[in-house]
């Protein structure tokens, strides 16, 4: 490297290089060095979150009269102009312009003050540059200025509860859409009889309508779900500062702050009602992440039916087509595989692992703060992340050109002696089940076999000794459909 790609700057700790262009400073260039460990770099949730924060407290405390003149290399600056700065600054880092600046990897020193650092070095360095200084000069300081008010320790917590409910009305519209395209298919299978399935073994008939509508019904409820965990999300603990106290910020600071979050985000937040439990605990996180985990539960089940519905299509259930979207495979020619139901299992997979890794760093909370915040914020935003982008795919990929198989749904129920459970108010479970043994045996129908016996009069009342009619066994079996509705086939075998 050259020397003159690096310039030298000063900490608590002494002198270090920090690359020339960079927008942040030495505390985020010893981060670098120290935690070189997966590559990774944080999620834009979480940088817009922080970015946030940092344009509301210079926005606030200059209505506080906190800000005062100040005088860097013979250049005065008034505290409106400093003020102003930040603001600028940080809002250019919320709208993403500054992304490439935040370097520091999620695996870093507890509590997230290399992330915090990282922030306020970038917008103490661009306000710098908007007062007309060049990089590392701070006519605006980091932690006075940008940090004013502030700590770690209330900001990483307010900024994952921010970053999360940023992207909410993004996955509830993702599942919204999924939902809407499962209605649509419950209402276009409607009409199609199939053989329900318990234990993955026949059962009695439903619609494949009726199975989609009840996908649909399942993220719908997700859906409400993690909107109503979102809610705890919305109660902020900024101005808590190191333990919850408020110390070195106005009285007025946490309120203020509140309602200034509000008017710059657009999102409905509250004032915690103890601040120091607000930094303590990362409850309301994990139960937001337990929503998207339940949902993910959801989304496997799904998608693992459609892959079983989708089975064969020679030697399988076949009752539904997936679009084809991609070969299935490098060797066997004309193969089509269920790419889009693998692909959301494997994206819930590591949903599920995002969730057991929150779980396990809130419970790591130690009397006044939690040090393991880095990694719920990390996996908090990935999970968002991830979950967004596979349900958006398996909609427009998978749900929306499905077809159903009528030909192979109705001839798999021709076969279904399951059937004869509608029988069950006629001729009762015994006689049942003798049917059902001896048609499996016979590879015949129900209905047929039934007819033969009724015809025979070998096939008795379930609760007296009269022979069923060929009638009643119609009036239960010829029309399956009735069987997908409820109440009592064939009007319950009764002597009136």
């Amino acid at each position: 490297m050259i020397e003159n790609e690096f310039r030298t700057e000063k900490d608590s700790l002494g002198e270090l290089r920090v690359p020339a262009k960079a927008l942040y400073g030495v505390q985020t260039e010893r981060a670098v060095e120290n935690f070189p460990i997966s590559g990774l770099r944080p999620w834009r949730a979480f940088i817009w979150s922080v970015a946030a924060i940092k344009r509301a407290a210079a926005e606030v405390n200059y209505d506080l009269d906190l800000f005062n003149a100040r005088e860097v290399d013979g250049k005065k600056f008034t505290a409106m102009q400093l003020s102003d700065a930040i603001t600028k600054a940080a809002q250019e880092v919320m709208d993403g312009k500054w992304d490439s600046e935040f370097v520091v990897d999620p695996f870093q020193a507890g509590a997230g003050t290399s992330h915090n650092m990282n922030a306020n070095e970038v917008i103490a360095n661009r306000a710098t540059q908007i007062l007309g200084g060049g990089l590392g000069k701070y006519y605006v300081h980091p932690n006075d200025h940008v940090n004013m008010a502030q700590s770690t320790n209330d900001v990483i917590p307010a900024s994952i509860r921010l970053g999360g409910l940023w992207r909410l009305d993004e996955l509830l519209t993702a599942l919204n859409g999924l939902q809407f395209a499962l209605e649509m298919k419950s209402r276009e299978f409607d009409d199609v009889v199939k053989s329900g399935r318990t234990h993955l073994q026949d059962a009695v008939p439903v619609r494949l309508g009726q199975e989609f509508g009840a996908y649909a019904k399942a993220i719908a409820r997700e859906s409400d779900r993690i909107a109503r965990s979102a809610e705890g999300m919305r109660r902020l603990g900024i101005g808590g500062t190191a333990v919850g106290s408020g110390l070195n910020a106005h009285p007025e600071y946490h309120k203020r702050m509140i309602k200034k979050l509000s008017e710059l985000t657009g999102l409905k937040l509250y004032e915690s009602d103890n601040l120091f439990e607000s930094m303590q605990s990362m409850a309301d996180a994990a139960d937001f992440s337990a929503s998207i985990r339940t949902l993910a539960l959801t989304l496997i089940r799904i998608a693992n039916d459609f892959r079983l519905l989708a089975s064969g299509p020679s030697t399988g259930l076949d009752e539904i087509r997936l679009p084809a979207v991609q070969p299935g495979s490098s060797i066997m020619p004309g193969k089509v595989n269920p790419v889009m139901a693998e692909m959301l299992d494997q994206a819930m997979f590591h949903v599920i692992g995002c969730d057991t890794t929150i779980m396990i760093a809130v419970q790591a909370g130690q009397l006044e703060l939690n040090v393991m915040m880095p990694i719920v914020a990390h996996n908090l935003f990935e999970m968002m992340q991830v979950t967004i982008g596979a349900v958006n795919a398996f909609t427009e990929r998978a749900v929306r050109g499905l077809t159903a198989n009528r030909e192979k749904a109705e001839g798999w129920l021709s076969k279904n002696a399951i059937v004869v459970t509608a029988l069950n108010p006629v001729i009762g479970y015994s006689q049942g089940a003798a049917l059902v043994k001896e048609a499996l045996a016979k590879n015949a129908s129900i209905r047929e076999l039934a007819v033969e016996k009724a015809k025979a009069g070998t096939l008795k009342h379930r609760d007296e000794d009269r022979p069923v009619t060929v009638d009643e066994i119609n009036a239960a079996l010829l029309d399956l459909r009735k069987l997908t509705e409820g109440g009592i086939a064939g009007g319950g075998g009764g002597s009136g």
